[in-house]
């Protein structure tokens, strides 16, 4: 199981956010190109990043950022956070992003992501955020009544190369991981499912990898904090039976 370090930025600045609220939002630092430097150094075989200003606006206001972050490191970067469109797809795909998370459009426009899907095969990721079990869009503001478990299926349907969950109660509050609604989820599809939301100790990761089911796990806020040491966490997934 793969551990991979989260940058969210906002005005250029990597930052975290509490439940995705955008008003509670704690800065980490204002350099996220050596961040990412740190986490490949300790070990990251892959950064997630998320264009936050995107997420609630629609429009990327940190392009230069994931430039340079793409530039910097050498391991593969996937991005997300208000894409919702091939053309924003297309741009970001030639700056070098390897692969494109898509949610709020996954949702309300499922043909852009069937043809996102059939346009760049093997590039796409749908990111399903959810609160009780139900899909949340445009920056975790609107919660709908769209089933996670059926967004999964239609995601692998279509053509989507992986699918990361996100439980938004759990986001940035280190109280643990869903376990159980990720476990549920990667056992509706084959491609791989990666968790994300409130990973706060190792036991988490532990508990994440021995279901033996779930292809990664993004952490935060519990390695900005220093709850959790990368380095550590990667070293220890790798000795899990």
């Amino acid at each position: 199981m793969l551990i991979i370090p989260a940058i969210d930025l906002k005005n250029g600045f990597c930052v975290r956010l509490l439940q995705g609220k955008k008003d509670e939002v704690t800065q980490y630092s204002d350099d996220p190109v050596s961040t990412a430097q740190r986490w490949v150094r300790d070990g990251a075989e892959l950064i997630h990043v998320v264009d936050l200003d995107g997420a609630f606006t629609g429009e990327q206001k940190n392009i230069e950022s994931i430039k340079e972050i793409r530039a910097a490191v050498d391991v593969p970067i996937e991005v997300g956070g208000g894409i919702r469109s091939i053309e924003r797809i297309a741009m970001l795909l030639a700056l070098g992003v390897d692969s494109i998370i898509l949610g709020t459009v996954a949702v309300i426009n499922p043909i852009l992501l069937e043809q996102a899907c059939e346009k760049f095969p093997g590039k796409i990721i749908v990111g399903i955020d959810a609160k009780d079990g139900k899909v949340a869009i445009k920056g975790w503001e609107e919660v709908t009544e769209v089933d996670a478990g059926a967004l999964s299926l239609n995601a692998e349907k279509v053509g989507a190369s992986a699918i990361i969950y996100t439980d938004i109660v759990r986001d940035g509050m280190l109280i643990g991981p869903n376990v159980a609604a990720t476990k549920a989820l990667a056992q509706k599809v084959k491609i791989p499912v990666v968790a994300s939301g409130g990973i706060s100790m190792l036991k988490d990761i532990e508990d994440l990898a021995k279901t033996g089911l779930i292809f990664g796990a993004i952490t935060g806020k519990a390695i900005y904090s220093g709850v959790i040491n990368l380095k550590e966490a990667i070293e220890f997934v790798k000795n899990i039976k």
